[in-house]
């Protein structure tokens, strides 16, 4: 009876152990199968697993041409190239330091197929020639944030902003905001100033320019000046900077040819000029910069000379009305021609040494009523003043602005 017993419980197992392996293979083959997805790379809109990505930057002396060749394009798929898509994208234009990225065939030619040139981080330019020829300008997705700096200046607004690791655009764009309120020549040590300006962002972190000025306050030697930035015509759509009284800051003039430089000799009818050995007066005002510094046109006008002579060197001047005409001496190189009409800050040459000078500057001459006189002293005409039908909605519109302007601590 013992036997039975037993033997009876070992088939009882036997049963229960069969039936659990059979339902554990049963679990297991009921149990899906997870699918793994492979997620393929993607730069400009192209799968990089079908192509073999070549990344590099235009060399000096190197041409679209050149680069192509280097990739197994024949000259005259090249030129067919060239031709078709000039109208949209002349590769003649590459510059050096640029990036570009080819996309090349995967199998043994490794021949490129499509050719990406980025001209700066928001545009880029794609050659697509697998095919037909097809040629898209591209521009990244910006986001813009309004960034905020402030500053006292110990030796000048570049340094002040390049401490506080603010791109020296921001310098550049006030002082073009204030070119004809403030002789940026002459900053005094703990002049302040305040700014908000636009930053660009690609994916909301990286940095890309920056946009216009906001808003700017400049306290220079004591005294207050605000900047907004307003659109006073719609129909213009025509940006321009207004203080907080309602005034216009740009001027007819400009204060310099020179967005940054220095004032090496100013207007002097009793000046004493070595070259010449005796006293000689200076009718100019002499502003050094580096060879080859853009010199600007003060103001719009229209180009009466542009030549080389004696000792003014290579020269340009300019009728601007029947009361002023500047002239600018010394060029390295003359950029307009006579009977051309120049708007203020055209870039009309650049600074040189020709002519009687002991160094690289621009003498800017100025006259009035045919009379040479000092520019740094004359009362420059404004531009035209807002409108008074819209001078409360500007006030309305800078309020809040100003508010947020004043609150930025130094």
């Amino acid at each position: 009876m013992k036997k039975i017993t037993t033997l009876v419980i070992s088939l009882l197992t036997l049963i229960s152990c069969s039936d659990n392996n059979s339902k554990s293979k049963e679990k297991k083959e009921t149990t899906p199968i997870k699918e793994v997805i492979k997620v393929s790379k993607k730069l400009f809109g192209y799968d990089l697993d079908t192509f073999k990505v070549v990344e590099n930057k235009i060399k000096k002396g190197e041409t679209f041409g050149t680069i192509l060749d280097q990739h197994h394009v024949w000259t005259p798929k090249i030129y067919e190239i060239a031709n078709t898509v000039k109208p949209e994208f002349d590769v003649r234009r590459l510059r050096a330091g640029k990036n570009y990225t080819i996309l090349a065939a995967k199998d043994s030619t490794e021949q490129a197929q499509i050719f990406i040139y980025q001209h700066d981080l928001i545009n880029y330019s794609i050659v697509d020639f697998r095919d037909s020829i097809y040629i898209k300008n591209v521009k990244k997705k910006v986001t813009v944030k309004i960034e905020e700096a402030a500053g006292i200046i110990t030796s000048s607004l570049s340094q002040s902003l390049d401490e506080k690791h603010v791109s020296p655009v921001v310098a550049n764009d006030l002082s073009d905001i204030y070119a004809w309120t403030i002789d940026f020549f002459r900053l005094q040590k703990n002049d302040r100033f305040k700014v908000l300006y636009e930053q660009k962002y690609i994916n909301d972190t990286i940095p890309a320019g920056i946009g216009k000025i906001k808003a700017a306050y400049f306290e220079h030697v004591g005294k207050p000046f605000y900047a907004f930035n307003y659109v006073p015509d719609s129909i213009t759509g025509i940006q321009e900077y207004f203080d907080e009284k309602t005034n216009n800051l740009r001027r007819a003039f400009l204060k310099a040819p020179l967005k940054f430089s220095r004032i090496s000799s100013r207007y002097n009818l009793k000046r004493y000029i070595a070259f010449y050995g005796r006293v000689k007066p200076h009718l100019g005002t002499d502003f050094a910069a580096p060879v080859g510094t853009p010199i600007l046109s003060t103001a719009n006008g229209q180009v009466i000379e542009s030549k080389y002579r004696g000792g003014n060197g290579n020269y340009v001047k300019i009728r601007h009305n029947a009361t002023y005409t500047t002239q600018y001496l010394h060029m390295k190189k003359r950029n307009v021609k006579v009977g051309q009409y120049v708007k203020q800050g055209d870039v009309i040459g650049t600074v040189g040494m020709t002519g009687n000078t002991s160094g690289p500057h621009v003498c800017y001459r100025f006259w009035k009523n045919g009379r040479q006189v000092d520019p740094l002293k004359e009362q420059l005409p404004a531009a035209k003043p807002m409108k008074k039908e819209i001078q409360q909605k500007y006030l309305s519109f800078i309020a809040p602005i100003k508010k947020e302007l004043d609150a930025i601590p130094y």
